[in-house]
């Protein structure tokens, strides 16, 4: 057995344990035991990452049972909006995590849209989701396409450029200022984007405002494996 299913084995009989203490207690205790506040999500999140980093070897940890236990209600401790790109897996980057963990929601350029808002509203007010996380990624392939946009007046066909578009602003910020373009507006927009979730979403400000949600960005790097949170 490796070291992660043995973590998990020994998680699994802690939350049997916490379950059966708390359920009648703690309406939204959820699978694993007591809920998290917000800086306990982003810990949580932070200590998977250097799982990944550090003994990235993972196992299936008995999904049938995490299925069944999971089949009739969920407890995300976490929201994570991030890129569509086929190498940003957060169950993988964040350590791993099983089933039921992390609510996840993907477009490509991790931007918030209309049903994107609604899924991390949704997540927030009706799961009791403490922690959102807006990640962007190295070298991301719709970041660069509004580079293009913003620097050569570049066109996209379809819905493509309206999705383009709505990165352009962060880009364009971005021009004049050294270092790496696309890099600097991958961490741009990921501020903004979580800067827009919680300003522009009266659920979320009001969870926000309560101190019960967090709201952060963060940057994926593709060489490394690790996670950079920006705010």
């Amino acid at each position: 057995m490796c070291l992660l299913c043995s973590g998990v084995a020994r998680r699994r009989v802690l939350s049997l344990s916490l379950a059966g203490i708390t359920a009648a207690a703690l309406p939204r205790a959820g699978i694993a035991g007591a809920p998290l506040s917000p800086d306990e999500a982003l810990a949580k999140l932070k200590a998977g990452n250097q799982k990944f980093l550090s003994a990235p070897q993972l196992c299936a940890g008995d999904l049938a049972e995490q299925r069944a236990s999971l089949a009739k209600a969920q407890a995300p401790w976490a929201t994570i909006l991030t890129c569509s790109d086929s190498r940003v897996s957060p169950e993988l980057i964040f350590g791993g995590i099983g089933l039921g963990e992390l609510f996840v929601a993907r477009n490509a350029g991790n931007m918030a849209d209309t049903a994107t808002m609604g899924t991390i509203e949704y997540a927030a007010e009706h799961l009791g989701t403490p922690l959102v996380v807006v990640m962007g990624h190295q070298r991301c392939g719709a970041v660069a396409a509004a580079y293009e946009v913003a620097a050569a007046n570049g066109k996209y066909p379809g819905s493509i450029g309206a999705m383009v578009d709505a990165i352009v602003p962060a880009a364009v910020a971005m021009k004049d200022r050294p270092g790496d373009f696309v890099d600097n507006t991958v961490r741009e927009s990921a501020r903004r984007t979580a800067a827009k979730i919680a300003g522009e979403s009266a659920i979320v400000r009001h969870l926000v405002a309560a101190g019960k949600v967090k709201v952060v960005a963060a940057r994926y790097d593709l060489d490394t494996g690790a996670v950079q949170f920006l705010s």
